[in-house]
């Protein structure tokens, strides 16, 4: 291997997962030639978190290294709806919802990615025009034993949870895509994994050079155990304000802040190591932490947004300060209330069981006296602030 393909190959290996098989994707570099690669969206929802940014800023890198990069949204697969994970059906979106989701989706990509040097796809281009009968010929390219190996599939089969017939064709026509736009790379999450690979087997069916495939990490969200995702509500959007993004982004874990680091920062590895030996030698990881905010919020903002987050963070969270413009809530605590019911009243929790878990971590303060028996009953008259972590409060009038 030549000292310069080398040398992409460990920019590439950074934050990836696998690359299948790596020997080809060394021999398609070694040809010098910009390669063909994709990565598809399904326009699910409306926006984008940092989660997805993992995938596109590997699609950054290699518009860098002087590829040809393509974005393709999967207006037809979102018709079928990605089975990938789900334990049933998932409900297909309508086609004014995938056209909606499109085109916040185009407005969002070009944060990371160059504008002048990404093209915009649709697979509804091949796949809409495609007839019964070809679309016939294209499901006797795989079998159902092949399908069933899928992880989700295997596993609703074996508890006889019902799987749809055009929850099959969600792979195939993934794979179609690579043989429609004769790709050489795809990129996807691990999650992924097995569409990728159909593609591969697609391309050799209708007698073309098969992708290599690049799988990225999931990234964990802000509760540091589960991907990062807008329904568990551990997100960080990158439409989200400044401000919200910097506390956000605060809360994450300082060891987690390691990972987000590889796999969202632009920063060298190196200069990366170096920040974790100057935490060894007494830098507070606050500090640390502040670089990864300001770098995240300039990309998706500007530093102007970024410096003045800094600011407000000290000012509110640093100095203990109490935010003004907090919500008010009215709730009759007459007859007292448990704490973790007020807090879930209060929308500061989306349950009693997360706000419990709140509480046992000593993240649950009134009047920033911090609430440490999970059974307590309030049954305060005077209006009071209660809080939950380092960003949400809430003024309680009682009533």
């Amino acid at each position: 291997m030549s000292q310069e393909v080398s040398n992409v190959m460990q920019q590439l290996l950074r934050g990836a997962d696998e690359i299948i098989p790596q020997s080809e994707l060394e021999e398609k570099l070694k040809t010098g030639k910009p390669l063909e690669v994709k990565a598809g969206f399904d326009p699910t929802a409306p926006d984008l978190h940092l989660g997805h940014t993992v995938l596109l800023n590997k699609m950054r890198q290699f518009q860098i290294l002087g590829h040809n990069v393509t974005f393709l949204i999967g207006d037809f697969t979102g018709l079928i709806g990605d089975p990938t994970g789900k334990s049933a059906t998932r409900p297909a979106l309508t086609p004014d919802e995938i056209k909606l989701n499109a085109q916040t989706y185009q407005e969002q990509v070009f944060k990371i990615l160059d504008p002048d040097k990404t093209v915009v796809r649709f697979n509804s281009e091949w796949m809409g025009p495609m007839s019964s009968s070809d679309l016939i010929r294209l499901s006797a390219q795989y079998t159902v034993a092949r399908m069933l190996e899928r992880d989700d599939f295997s596993k609703r089969y074996a508890a006889q949870q019902s799987i749809a017939i055009h929850e099959f064709l969600y792979s195939l026509v993934q794979g179609y895509d690579s043989v429609a736009m004769n790709t050489d790379i795809e990129l996807g999450g691990t999650d992924q994994k097995f569409n990728l690979l159909v593609g591969r087997d697609m391309q050799k069916a209708y007698g073309k050079s098969p992708q290599a495939i690049l799988t990225v990490p999931i990234l964990e969200g802000l509760d540091g155990v589960q991907k990062m995702s807008k329904s568990l509500h551990n997100y960080i959007g990158i439409t989200d304000a400044p401000n919200e993004m910097f506390g956000k982004l605060m809360s994450v874990s300082d060891d987690l802040m390691w990972r987000y680091f590889e796999l969202l920062s632009f920063r060298e590895m190196a200069e990366i190591e170096s920040f974790k030996t100057d935490i060894d030698a007494g830098t507070n990881p606050r500090d640390i932490k502040f670089l990864l905010c300001e770098e995240l919020i300039s990309r998706f903002h500007d530093a102007r947004g970024a410096e003045s987050a800094k600011a407000d963070f000290i000012q509110r969270f640093q100095k203990n300060a109490i935010p003004d413009d907090m919500p008010e809530v009215q709730i009759s605590l007459v007859d007292g209330m448990p704490i973790a019911n007020l807090i879930k009243e209060a929308q500061l929790c989306s349950s009693t069981s997360e706000a419990m878990r709140m509480i046992k971590q000593g993240a649950v303060k009134i009047d920033g006296e911090k609430i440490e028996d999970p059974k307590v009953v309030i049954e305060e008259a005077e209006p009071f602030v209660l809080q939950v972590g380092k960003r949400k409060f809430a003024r309680i009038l009682n009533g």
